[in-house]
């Protein structure tokens, strides 16, 4: 089972630049809204893209989704600890709580003018 990480915690964790933090939604979510620094990693590319993107196995990285009913943070975080990722922990309330809270999200895509 996958440790959590409270919401205040893991905003306290990103400004202090102490986590990498991982949406397991990616693809046009992750584009049109993410949490800040976020990296997109879906179950599905955990295998074959894990160690590019999180080169440290000891390094604290926090996996979220949509909300708590979404499946997709829990099987990339266990993914990741089966691959050895010793320090990964859920924000399991996800973005939709998080923009709830009115927290900052980044987009990748350009803003329309």
């Amino acid at each position: 089972m996958t440790e959590l990480i409270s919401r205040a915690d893991l905003r306290a964790a990103i400004e202090a630049g102490e986590v990498t933090v991982v949406d397991a939604l990616g693809g046009e979510y992750w584009a049109k809204q993410h949490l800040p620094g976020a990296i997109p990693l879906v179950a599905a590319e955990v295998p074959s893209r894990a160690a590019d993107l999180l080169p440290s196995h000891d390094a604290a990285i926090a996996v979220y989704c949509s909300n708590p009913a979404c499946p997709n943070s829990t099987q990339v975080a266990e993914l990741l600890a089966g691959l050895g990722y010793t320090n990964v922990r859920k924000y399991r309330e996800g973005i939709e709580d998080w923009a709830a809270a009115g927290l900052p999200l980044e987009s990748a895509q350009p803003a329309s003018h």
